[in-house]
């Protein structure tokens, strides 16, 4: 598969040329500022980026008003001017949860990083994958700009690449200093026995690293959420491992007796119910946790779309961008299976959804109320399972965000400066401020009025005229001072997976239907 799209991207760039720079200097003239701190837009204004740094933020006038030339920045020899009259610049997007594909889906980085790209995503912590040394070789090429790909940040799988199980918290530190030292960023956690996490927690805090986990099953019944953050956790993934921290009349989740782990649908089904075991919104024992977690600056990265499909399989598989964008390989493994993770689908209703829907109620409430207490929440995809394709998965976690209840100023931060604080670069990234990397997103359209603007496929909108058009879509993608042009990206994505199709002669079908 990895040879079929090198084949590919040799022909693409013969033909198309997706990126410009780095340049000495560029200015980019004309935008409105959507900031990541919580600033409501301004404009028109000028940023001028020399090399890979923010060098100057000019008000250049006002709108409806002609700018006067004089009053503007001057482009110096050898310089390039990027006219963005009138359109919306933002920070590039941080995608907290951006698995780099997977041999089981057939995704490949080519892939998957020009679908992030063309989304605006210009930095992405990987919580473990493929290994930490192929995920370190992506990273210096991202970081060189020698291949199209966002910033990557490597977080190891804990125990990844060790030659035994991880038994003692002995053997937890000692793994801990052996990934520090070849280079990871941080950990994903998956849970461990106490101790063992205890002691992997403290090490890695004592080097300095960051870290996520996923609270799985299997250990969340002796060490939740709070837990975690008390032992220096500084993210949590999804919500496993919160509502457990709110149990007040049980320790351990209601399991049907016939309940098996390895069975998707079961682990799925009963996730779905999960929240409504927990203490309920604004009692005592919610608000205690609540305002523990926010004390220890813990991060919360929700992926709320990851698991959309959960109460609503339909929207999910119909998504419009599957016929395009999507591989066939990926199609494949979301289909329903005993044996892919996350194609849980083996006898999904209504029943079930309408118990997600309650899930996600509760789960939102928890999130939005965080944020209102100060709580740090980011955005992340987890995209490659469960119908949701990368790029397009977190622009629909930003949709998400807002019916949570965070304003769109609020849903931007989150994918920004939130982001960009929880892995420690709030310095370099997250927010279009002088002596800051130059990582933006440009897009003609105003994502604060519809956050669908900012898909691929765009947003649907009728003309005074009474013709349907699109709308949207990112225009420029700029990372590290160099300009991809985000439509460019996404028709090199269209080839790969046309040119995919035909080698299979593959067209999608949905589950259960003969071809």
């Amino acid at each position: 598969m990895a040879l079929f799209f090198i084949g590919i991207l040799h022909t693409l760039n013969a033909q198309i040329n997706t990126q410009e720079g780095p340049f000495n200097q560029l200015i980019i003239r004309g935008v409105t500022l959507i900031n990541g701190n919580g600033a409501p837009p301004r404009g028109p204004l000028d940023i001028v980026v020399e090399q890979n740094k923010i060098t100057d933020i000019v008000v250049v006038g006002y709108p409806g008003v002609a700018i006067e030339p004089t009053k503007r920045p001057q482009l110096k020899p050898g310089g390039k001017e990027l006219d963005c009259q009138g359109m919306y610049l933002l920070p590039g997007f941080i995608d907290m949860h951006g698995h780099i594909g997977g041999v089981a889906q057939g995704a490949e980085p080519e892939y998957v990083f020009r679908l992030w790209m063309a989304h605006g995503i210009t930095t992405v912590r990987e919580p473990s994958g493929r290994g930490l040394d192929w995920a370190l070789d992506l990273k210096e090429r991202s970081a060189k700009n020698s291949i199209v790909a966002p910033r990557i940040l490597a977080y190891t799988g804990f125990g990844q690449g060790s030659k035994n199980s991880i038994s003692t918290p002995e053997m937890a530190r000692a793994w801990v200093r052996e990934n520090a030292k070849k280079g990871a960023d941080g950990i994903k956690f998956f849970g461990a026995p106490p101790e063992i996490m205890e002691a992997a927690l403290d090490e890695n805090k004592k080097l300095g690293l960051r870290s996520a986990c996923h609270h799985a099953q299997m250990d969340v019944a002796r060490w939740n959420v709070l837990h975690s953050a008390r032992a220096g956790l500084t993210s949590m993934e999804h919500w496993y491992g919160l509502p457990e921290a709110l149990f007040d009349d049980r320790t351990v989740q209601n399991y049907p007796l016939d309940y098996n782990y390895q069975n998707e649908q079961h682990r799925f089904e009963n996730a779905g119910k999960l929240w409504q075991q927990a203490a309920k919104p604004y009692s005592e024992h919610w608000n205690k946790v609540m305002d523990e977690l926010i004390s220890l600056d813990f991060t919360l990265d929700p992926t709320f779309n990851i698991y959309e499909a959960s109460r609503d399989l339909h929207r999910a598989r119909r998504a419009e961008w599957h016929e395009e964008y999507t591989l066939p390989s990926l199609w494949k493994f979301y289909q329903p299976s005993k044996i892919s993770h996350g194609s849980y689908w083996h006898d999904w209703g209504t029943e079930q959804e309408v118990a997600w829907k309650e899930n996600y109620r509760l789960w939102m409430t928890f999130i939005n109320e965080y944020k209102n207490r100060g709580g740090r929440v980011t955005a992340g995809s987890d995209s490659g399972f469960i119908f949701q394709l990368y790029g397009f998965a977190y622009i629909r976690e930003l949709e998400l965000l807002r019916e949570a209840g965070f304003h769109p100023l609020e849903v931007i931060r989150s994918a920004t400066l939130n982001g960009a604080e929880a892995l420690g670069m709030a310095d370099q990234i997250g927010s279009v401020e002088i002596g800051k990397l130059a990582d933006f997103v440009i897009l003609k359209e105003n994502p604060l009025k519809n956050l669908k603007v900012l898909y691929g496929t765009g947003a649907i909108k009728l003309t005074d005229d009474n013709k349907v058009v699109r709308i949207g879509g990112v225009s420029y993608t700029i990372k590290d001072g160099i300009i991809y042009d985000a439509k460019k990206l996404l028709s090199e994505v269209r080839t790969m997976v046309s040119d995919a199709k035909k080698k299979t002669n593959f067209t999608i079908t949905q589950p259960g239907i003969p071809h």
